[in-house]
């Protein structure tokens, strides 16, 4: 049996989850990335291969969340690798393909977009959520805790892009599910809802939003950046919210205060 902790950390070859990934790393668990990363249409191993270089000890494994079979398998690789879950990141997430007005958005995108979003961390999470189950029965002493990544867009309207509201929407309904069913099992259940995130999803609107946070748009006025949620999610994974399981954690520069 491995001894240090383990973390899944999904969609981590870069951005918010290689942060994320990194931070878990220098509190002591061993790290497992997936990633689905393509670069001109084509499978792009590079950001992955290139964040295992930096996290020693890390194991990487390409797959799509969205997909039963490699939701599967990457549970399996962990099992194979580590022998152990403490910890899992639900991160991998997409933005529309194309931004598109509600009124004339496309199924296609919708069921892209939610099926990344929402369905592949609803069902990974219920796999290792068993998992967790069992590790608890035979080694009670040990702590188990999930992460979701959220979005404000879970409450903020964008009909530019409804499926993405959407899709966050439900991973915040999705943590207080799972947070309800496995406190009896003391597996805590938590939310971080980023706000305007310095990422590669967020490049292609940048001077939009430079303009909005420099008229006032957040109380904090800087964009967010990938460090300041993987700071969040350490805390958990140090235990520090423990008794606070399905705990909504907004890390947005105060966008959520709603101010007038």
């Amino acid at each position: 049996m491995n001894e240090n902790k383990v973390a899944i950390v999904t969609g981590a070859s870069r951005g918010i989850g290689k942060a994320v990934a990194k931070e878990l790393a220098s509190l002591g668990f061993d790290i497992v990335i997936n990633y689905f990363d393509f670069k001109d249409g084509k499978p792009d191993n590079s950001a992955a291969e290139e964040t295992q270089k930096e996290i020693k000890g890390c194991q990487i494994l390409r797959g799509d969340v969205s997909s039963a079979d490699e939701r599967m398998a990457l549970v399996e690789f962990t099992k194979t690798k580590f022998g152990r879950c403490d910890m899992l990141v639900n991160n991998a997430g997409v933005a529309p393909a194309k931004r598109t007005d509600i009124l004339e958005a496309t199924e296609e995108s919708f069921d892209r977009v939610m099926n990344i979003n929402l369905k592949g961390p609803y069902f990974l999470t219920q796999i290792v959520a068993n998992w967790m189950i069992e590790q608890k029965k035979q080694n009670p002493e040990r702590n188990f805790r999930i992460v979701n990544t959220a979005s404000m867009s879970s409450y903020t309207s964008s009909p530019a892009r409804g499926e993405y509201c959407l899709s966050k929407a439900g991973v915040s309904m999705m943590t207080m599910l799972y947070a309800d069913r496995l406190a009896e099992f003391g597996i805590g259940v938590f939310e971080i809802r980023p706000g305007i995130i310095m990422t590669d999803m967020t490049s292609v609107v940048k001077e939009k939003y430079d303009k909005l946070i420099a008229d006032g748009l957040l109380p904090t006025k800087r964009w967010g950046y990938p460090e300041d949620i993987a700071r969040a999610v350490g805390a958990v994974a140090e235990g520090r919210l423990d008794y606070s399981t399905g705990q909504v954690i907004n890390v947005d520069g105060g966008f959520h205060l709603r101010r007038l």
